[in-house]
């Protein structure tokens, strides 16, 4: 019997989307004889019944484009808003899996939308997802699609600044993608050559930032280049968040000292830069790269990742398996239990060689 397999991305924007939705239509259709349809905007599409035929011609030529030609938001099914109302819509999401006639569900996104296939899952849904993101914190997968073309980007951006920062002898401060991982942040930084890094898993200490800096302007280079990740915690809003969560349990608890330090906007990252001209006495720049990192065609290697999984995701279903996140392990497609990944995190482990190679040239961390 033919296999009918459903499709969509969900959450953000990221580079290789179209080049994992062309993986796995091309492999189930020529390889397996399956008949493969997206749904539009996630889990919103799902819940609608908007769908879209992922033929031989709707995938053709759609390698190489960023975004998403199935479109995404970031709507949950449990919690959806219809009709200004914030409404659980998961029987519906069921009842259109059903009256597709779907084998599997392939859900693509971040933490999120590992979250929301699992809860499918427990409504009876066969599901597999994909990892995807830019800043690499999906667990259980050496790496996600998207993060190494976000990485090139970034580091081009840091390239790029450090001409204005020798120039007018500036602190330039970049910030980066990354709320509650530092992959992006440290990536760009180790390849980009900034002078200090600061990550959501080192919480810095303002005056030894400043006094990298000093450091450096006493030897003769009087500009820095500082690599922050948007989500980079100070020592002080680190205890202050400490001490909230400790009291999460009681109701309308306030965080003692709050601080916008995960700010997209770049709240925290300005209110740094002023710190740093203060303690240093140098003129400081904040540059935002904010979307710019997800967007454009995908990198050579995030093509081939996103090929990978999706073709070894078209191979998965015809195999039967259904239930699991096809993570990257040491360049193998790895099935992993989706309740080994949800709620989970893939952090920057302290002794990575990557912050080992940063220190061993000299880059701070502010600690």
């Amino acid at each position: 019997m033919v296999k009918h397999v459903g499709v969509l991305t969900a959450g953000g924007d990221s580079p290789g989307l179209n080049a994992v939705l062309r993986g796995i239509g091309k492999a189930a259709q020529e390889l397996f004889s399956m008949k493969v349809i997206g749904f539009r905007d996630g889990f919103r599409g799902l819940m609608e019944n908007r769908t879209l035929d992922l033929n031989e011609q709707t995938l053709s030529g759609i390698l190489t484009l960023g975004g998403t030609i199935l479109g995404t938001s970031r709507d949950k099914p449990h919690r959806m808003l219809v009709g200004g109302k914030s409404m659980d819509m998961t029987d519906a999401i069921v009842e259109n899996y059903r009256r597709n006639q779907l084998d599997v569900l392939v859900c693509i996104g971040g933490g999120g939308t590992q979250k929301n296939a699992y809860r499918l899952m427990q409504k009876g849904l066969h599901v597999i997802t994909l990892p995807k993101t830019i800043d690499n914190d999906v667990a259980m997968t050496d790496v996600s699609f998207g993060f190494y073309t976000a990485l090139g980007i970034a580091t081009e951006a840091i390239d790029r600044l450090h001409s204005t920062a020798h120039s007018h002898h500036r602190i330039v401060l970049v910030q980066t993608m990354g709320h509650r991982a530092g992959w992006l942040a440290l990536g760009a930084g180790v390849a980009g050559g900034a002078d200090v890094i600061l990550i959501p898993e080192i919480p810095y200490d303002i005056e030894k930032v400043a006094k990298s800096v000093l450091s450096r302007s006493r030897g003769g280079k009087h500009f820095s280049i500082v690599a922050v990740a948007e989500g980079a915690m100070s020592l002080e809003s680190s205890t202050a968040e400490k001490k909230s969560k400790d009291k999460k349990a009681k109701k309308n608890a306030k965080p003692q000292n709050p601080q916008v330090d995960e700010d997209p906007y770049g709240g925290h990252t300005l209110h740094l830069a002023k710190q740093l001209e203060k303690l240093t006495g140098l003129e400081s720049r904040v540059t935002i790269l904010g979307y710019l990192q997800r967007g454009g065609t995908p990198s050579a290697d995030d093509r081939i990742l996103a090929t990978r999984l999706g073709t070894a995701c078209a191979a998965a279903i015809h195999n039967g398996i259904q239930g699991v996140m096809l993570g990257s392990r040491e360049d193998r497609a790895e099935p992993v239990a989706l309740d080994q990944v949800v709620g989970k995190i893939k952090t920057v482990p302290l002794d990575h060689s990557w912050i080992e190679s940063a220190r061993r040239v000299g880059t701070s961390f502010g600690d």
